[in-house]
């Protein structure tokens, strides 16, 4: 086996091992234990000088934690996406709002939150090519991401597939996506 191929087994490993132990807690993951799982080893500086990273990954917790409770639909068109993501459950739809209002200030101010998603990287490197507006509903939001750039419609397409990826299979679709980003390799 391959050195580069050792390294990223040893470190799927070790954040496979994080998530286990922190799931396998009596409590649960709780507000930060992931991300103390994750403040050493092979995410190490993922969120340097990000004081809103834990927030958020507490969001994307939520989320995955309840992604049986939400209902999420997308429609692509020529020009970019139109998603409706909602909850019955206000503590979910509560979670969706503001991750929505978070990720497009992040956006905005070019702060990347990635865990391991291939589009986001192109979506940050072209945020001055997307016109996005944002509708909060009780439920949740909708969200209309447009462009004109053809690759940054792909990508915004493609998220939105991992974004209901997510959305379908909680945190197994995170685990998919940690070990193809680590591996190099494909869903």
């Amino acid at each position: 086996m391959k050195r580069s191929t050792k390294i990223a087994a040893g470190a799927f490993a070790t954040l496979g091992l994080a998530v286990a132990v922190a799931f396998a807690h009596p409590g649960g993951m709780g507000p930060g234990r992931m991300m103390q799982g994750m403040q050493h080893g092979p995410m190490a500086g993922m969120h340097a000088g990000d004081a809103a990273f834990q927030a958020d990954m507490q969001l994307v917790h939520e989320m995955l934690a309840g992604h049986d409770k939400i209902k999420r639909t997308v429609e692509n068109r020529p020009d970019g996406i139109r998603t409706v993501t909602q909850s019955e459950d206000p503590q979910v739809a509560q979670a969706i709002k503001a991750h929505v209002g978070s990720m497009e200030q992040r956006l905005k101010d070019g702060r990347i939150f990635n865990l391991f998603s291939p589009t986001l990287p192109v979506l940050f490197d072209n945020k001055d090519k997307i016109r996005t507006t944002v509708e909060m509903t009780p439920k949740g939001a909708i969200v209309t991401q447009t462009s004109s750039d053809v690759r940054v419609v792909a990508a915004l397409q493609a998220h939105a597939e991992e974004v209901d990826e997510l959305a379908r299979d909680g945190m197994a679709a995170m685990m998919r996506g940690m070990r193809a980003s680590m591996m190099g390799g494909a869903r």
